[in-house]
């Protein structure tokens, strides 16, 4: 019994010593304010805004920037349902995602120009400053990615003021988890 009682406490005694192992810093969320960068101009394409409601993240068009032979006030003709002619301005374009880590899966993405709605999974590198989201039909090896980079917390003074009150936004306070990567400076406004 004694030899019972010394194997265990060999076997416990540096599990209670050391204990759990400590956890990380909070791991970033994808919640926050986005810029899709052109690959081929190195321009931007437009400012999405991640939310997320009860576990559930979307994504919202909040900043559009239209070429001279763009509509200067575009509509969603060619949605279906609630989005059918609503403005891309404000459009909730990615919905039903759901976060397992890193990575956000099950969710949609919606094309305004035609309508079509795809697929689509995102994944947010572990600093937090850059988003993958991928947009597919049927499988994911099926689709394409774009990729997003957080934008500073200063940019949410650039948004139209009708979008700042739609999200009830208020821009984060500096340092707020998800916002700036510790030691990285963000992009002057």
């Amino acid at each position: 019994m004694l030899r019972y009682l010394a194997g265990l406490i060999v076997s416990v005694l540096p599990i209670l010593c050391l204990g759990a192992p400590a956890v990380g810093a909070q791991e970033p969320s994808a919640a926050g304010l986005w810029q899709q960068i052109d690959p081929e101009s190195g321009k931007s394409q437009g400012w999405f805004l991640i939310t997320e409601h009860n576990g559930v993240y979307e994504g919202s068009i909040v900043k559009m920037f239209l070429t001279p032979d763009d509509p200067p006030n575009p509509i969603c003709t060619k949605c279906s349902g609630d989005q059918k002619d609503q403005p891309w301005l404000g459009l909730t374009i990615i919905k039903g995602m759901m976060r397992k880590g890193l990575d956000y899966e099950g969710g949609t993405i919606l094309d305004p120009r035609y309508g079509s709605t795809w697929g689509a999974e995102m994944h947010l590198s572990p600093d937090g400053q850059d988003l993958t989201v991928r947009g597919f039909a049927l499988i994911s090896a099926l689709g394409m990615n774009q990729y997003w980079k957080r934008l500073p917390d200063c940019a949410y003074a650039q948004l139209d003021p009708s979008i700042m009150a739609r999200f009830k936004l208020t821009a984060p306070k500096p340092g707020a988890p998800g916002t700036a990567a510790k030691g990285r400076q963000p992009a002057v406004c």
